[in-house]
């Protein structure tokens, strides 16, 4: 083994732990916030989580439309979606009990999550494939219309919310919660150690692809999108053990619909056009595996893991070889291309 692929090797190692162990403290404090704020889990997990676990998506997709590389950022985006599921099978499975995941998932903003997840990624596929060709001051209309929906869907989640009502206390309490301060701070402090961490995490990544001979299609698809998804792994991981459901399948789904916004921000630092309408085959293909596997998981969603024709394991299981098929028919249509 070269010096230069243990150094990468190292770097990546030390990123993932600060990011796994920033992803922990994001959904303890997170978990703090619901309770205090009255915003309920799912739409902390949905907004301030996933926001903030979807940092490295966004930081590293500037960087790859002001680098002119549409392609890199559609199988970031795409790829994520893909890997944000293949972590909720296994979350489910591993750590959630298989049926019982879902059996805490039945209210009715759960499914809307997941529709407007679902509706984004639905869109972005369209508008990459019949390009509009619109665009003014380097935003293209497709980038709107995302942005748009987006913020609609946003909306109508957040009115579908049962109204809590905030408990915050300046001192310690005596139900084990922090202050509203101390969570707060925390919460920043965890999100701040995934900025640091993502971009260090994906610049390993590039270096231990460039050492290997990785194909940059592949690459964007498989080890950026997988990397850039482990925030989401350790956080869902983390509010799975504190027996939050709502906050993972919120940070999953949250992610999956703020990842497509993504496409809308990025889209004034690419000057070659839009970069939705820029997006390959193999962007589609991953775009279209992501799509399939988000149904799924509102299936089961939807059913609360109960479904007689398609029982919540054998669901799971098949997600994570789907998965699998994805990346194999991303890597052939990369190697085509």
């Amino acid at each position: 083994m070269s010096s230069d692929l243990l150094q990468a090797l190292l770097l990546f190692a030390g990123s993932a732990v600060l990011i796994i162990f920033s992803g922990a403290y994001l959904a303890r404090y997170g978990d703090a916030l619901a309770e205090l704020m009255g915003w309920g889990r799912l739409w902390v997990g949905t907004i301030l989580i996933a926001s903030a676990t979807s940092l490295p998506e966004l930081i590293t997709n500037i960087a790859a439309a002001s680098r002119d590389q549409p392609g890199l950022v559609g199988g970031n985006i795409l790829g994520s979606n893909m890997a944000n599921m293949f972590v909720l099978a296994m979350v489910a499975l591993i750590w959630g009990g298989g049926a019982q995941f879902f059996r805490h998932s039945s209210a009715p903003q759960h499914r809307f999550l997941c529709a407007t997840a679902i509706l984004l990624t639905s869109i972005a596929l369209v508008l990459g494939y019949f390009h509009m060709g619109i665009s003014l001051l380097s935003v293209g209309l497709a980038s709107v219309l995302i942005f748009a929906l987006y913020l609609m869907g946003m909306r109508l989640i957040y009115k579908s919310l049962p109204r809590g009502t905030a408990k915050a206390v300046a001192g310690p309490r005596a139900d084990g919660l922090p202050s509203l301060r101390k969570a707060w701070i925390f919460f920043g402090l965890a999100s701040l150690g995934v900025i640091i961490a993502a971009p260090t995490l994906v610049f390993s990544v590039e270096e231990i692809a460039e050492i290997t001979g990785l194909s940059v299609s592949f690459l964007g698809v498989v080890a950026v999108a997988l990397v850039t998804s482990m925030p989401e792994a350790s956080t869902t991981i983390a509010a799975i053990r504190l027996g939050a459901v709502e906050l993972g399948i919120g940070n999953i789904y949250g992610s999956c619909a703020f990842n497509i916004f993504i496409l809308a921000v990025v889209d004034p630092f690419y000057r070659q056009g839009v970069v939705v309408e820029r997006l390959g085959s193999e962007n589609l293909a991953a775009g279209l595996m992501a799509l399939f596997l988000m149904v799924l998981g509102l299936h089961q969603i939807a059913l609360r893991g109960s479904s007689q024709y398609l029982p919540a394991v054998p669901v799971l299981v098949g997600i994570v070889l789907m998965y699998g098929g994805g990346l194999y028919m991303v890597y052939e249509l990369g190697q085509k291309a």
